[in-house]
């Protein structure tokens, strides 16, 4: 990175490592997957997070966020669609943890993981409001401002991969109990989906307040 010092590179990630690891809607939503399918299913919530916020970057970089930005109308439109998503997800989750049987984890649910982890941070009006808060404040007027933000967005996406990577592991290896088939029993099975459930409830009510 050229036109990017090493220490502006150290203190953009400096900045937003707090921001990363604050439980929000993306944090929350990985958690509840590793607790329901383990640590692939959180690995798999991740990748969706992370290609959600390329779209964020991608946007960034062509100068819509700042449109978005721009209306609040469309902001707001944005907040609530997301809420709704979230609050869409966390019924399901609870309404799950009032039957009873056993749950196995099939391939179509694998690949929800992916989907639903890209909309969650694709409709996260916060992450936008990163790029359009904080990324201006590292990026050099004689130097191209659509690859300035390109390269500080795949800061922030590597650090997002990395915690949340990390947190999916941790999760995983204690809902999974060290490996095994993808089911779950009756009783821990929802167990899990309203502990799910009620995280992604917090999700909601974190992005609805914000």
């Amino acid at each position: 990175m050229a036109f990017m010092d090493l220490h502006t590179a150290l203190l953009f990630c400096a900045t937003v490592l707090p921001l990363i690891c604050t439980p929000g809607p993306d944090m929350l939503f990985v958690a509840s997957q590793s607790l329901g399918g383990g640590a692939p299913a959180g690995l798999r919530a991740t990748a969706g997070v992370c290609a959600g916020y390329v779209l964020h970057s991608l946007l960034a970089a062509l100068g819509l966020a700042a449109l978005v930005a721009a209306s609040p109308l469309l902001f707001q439109a944005l907040r609530w669609i997301g809420v709704a998503y979230l609050a869409w997800l966390a019924f399901k989750l609870l309404r799950s943890a009032l039957r009873p049987g056993a749950l196995e984890i099939q391939a179509a649910g694998r690949r929800d993981a992916f989907r639903r982890g890209f909309l969650t941070a694709a409709l996260n009006p916060k992450g936008m409001m990163i790029y359009l808060a904080i990324l201006p404040q590292f990026m050099r007027a004689d130097a191209p401002a659509a690859t300035q933000a390109i390269s500080l967005s795949a800061l922030f996406v590597s650090g997002c991969a990395l915690i949340y990577a990390a947190l999916s592991l941790i999760l995983g290896r204690g809902a999974r109990g060290g490996g095994g088939t993808p089911a779950l029993g009756g009783r821990r099975r929802r167990w899990i989906d309203g502990v799910a459930g009620g995280l992604i409830v917090a999700a909601a009510g974190k992005l609805a307040l914000s």
